[in-house]
């Protein structure tokens, strides 16, 4: 495990939990998280960063990079050399170019590289991939896909969190949304040729905050009626028995050490006060090779749900909610309800399932020398992230872009 923070620990508690592998080592520069790793896998090897790692020789069979996105290139391409199979925490990288190396490095070095699009791996995308594959609603002609990423979930992540800021992750379509058009074009089964984008940072600016408002939620008078209230998130997490996104914000889960963090730390901040410049809202319209036109629309201002998805065909549609897939078929008239969590299996867990069905998958193609057992190697997922740099020169360019093949 190269990094050991909350998508790291993720992945090793499903990859112990699978069966099908288990905790060599562990690289994390965090005392603290590393110390957290080491005492739940009790790994033979313990190191304060991957350089230390590298230099100790191929351990194990797979590398899980899981640092933070603009840490993944060197790693990588250092791991993929030594003969480790990677498997890559979303997104690949900030640009093309070291998103590129990443996969150059695996093609060179044989060995089997995947990114983490858990959207792929859910028994909800392995039924609809189905229904479409088979047919059921004719010859697809368009879809309408829609992420609703949660006004609270915005403001943890994407004003006073890590991916706030463009210059230090990468633009939000890139951090957050890279799933969907790589979603997206697994679905459809073809590559994005023509793209547009409109969108910006809308409500998160400091025009916009209230009058009265102080620079921290704990000291602030405007507080109580404060739809983005950092006091109130947490104390719900608190109160509700959830790790996340508490687990962020303090390692200990009590009241006074929540609102120390708040008081103290980067998730205590008023989301009208901070230096946060990700866009908020983003409309991404989309021609595929095979004639059919898809929109994709992310934004902040959503409950926090599972994404909507609507798919238009020839000879039916589905309506689709993350969960339940309404089949309608026009020569009939009669809808069908799938339920597909009816199934069983990882329905309930990280990512509706995809997060186990992801790691379960790729130790399985690890096991076998089988990547075939992936439904994406990095190639793959290089073309989807091409996608969605070139949707954002869309939208800051205000042009229509050609994706090159």
């Amino acid at each position: 495990m190269v990094g050991a923070g909350l998508r790291g620990s993720a992945y090793a508690r499903l990859a112990v939990a699978s069966g099908l592998g288990r905790i060599v080592a562990v690289a994390e520069p965090d005392p603290t998280r590393r110390a957290a790793f080491a005492a739940s896998h009790r790994p033979a090897s313990v190191f304060t960063g991957w350089e230390s790692l590298a230099a100790a020789g191929r351990l194990a069979d797979v590398a899980v990079i899981a640092t933070q996105d603009r840490l993944h290139v060197e790693p990588a391409v250092a791991l993929a050399r030594q003969g480790y199979h990677l498997l890559l925490e979303k997104p690949m990288a900030p640009t093309e170019p070291e998103a590129r190396q990443i996969a150059d490095a695996v093609t060179a070095a044989g060995v089997i590289g995947a990114v983490c699009h858990v959207l792929r791996y859910t028994d909800y995308t392995r039924r609809l991939k189905a229904l479409l594959d088979d047919g059921r609603i004719g010859t697809l002609v368009s879809v309408q896909h829609l992420e609703p990423v949660g006004w609270w979930h915005q403001a943890h992540s994407f004003v006073r969190g890590n991916w706030r800021r463009a210059a230090d992750s990468g633009p939000m379509l890139l951090t957050k949304s890279c799933h969907d058009l790589d979603w997206l074009a697994y679905l459809i089964g073809a590559t994005p040729r023509s793209v547009a984008s409109f969108g910006g940072l809308a409500h998160f600016r400091p025009e916009h905050r209230p009058a009265g408002a102080s620079d921290r939620c704990v000291s602030c008078a405007v507080e109580p009626s404060c739809p983005y209230s950092a006091v109130r998130l947490y104390t719900r997490c608190l109160d509700d028995g959830e790790d996340w996104p508490l687990n962020a914000v303090t390692p200990s889960r009590t009241r006074s050490s929540m609102l120390l963090a708040l008081q103290d730390g980067p998730y205590g901040r008023c989301v009208y006060s901070c230096d946060n410049d990700v866009v908020d809202h983003q409309v991404v319209a989309l021609q595929y090779d095979t004639g059919v036109t898809a929109t994709f629309t992310m934004t902040a201002f959503t409950p926090m749900q599972r994404r909507q998805t609507r798919l238009f065909g020839s000879h039916g549609s589905i309506d689709g909610d993350g969960r339940h897939l309404h089949v309608t078929d026009f020569r009939t008239g009669h809808t069908e309800t799938i339920d597909t969590h009816g199934s069983g299996g990882h329905a309930g867990a990280g990512h509706d399932g995809g997060d186990a069905g992801l790691v379960e998958a790729f130790l399985a193609a690890v096991a076998a020398a089988d990547p075939s057992l992936l439904s994406s190697d990095m190639a793959t997922s290089l073309a989807s992230h091409r996608v969605v740099w070139a949707a954002e020169h869309a939208r800051t360019t205000g042009t229509v872009v050609t994706v090159s093949s």
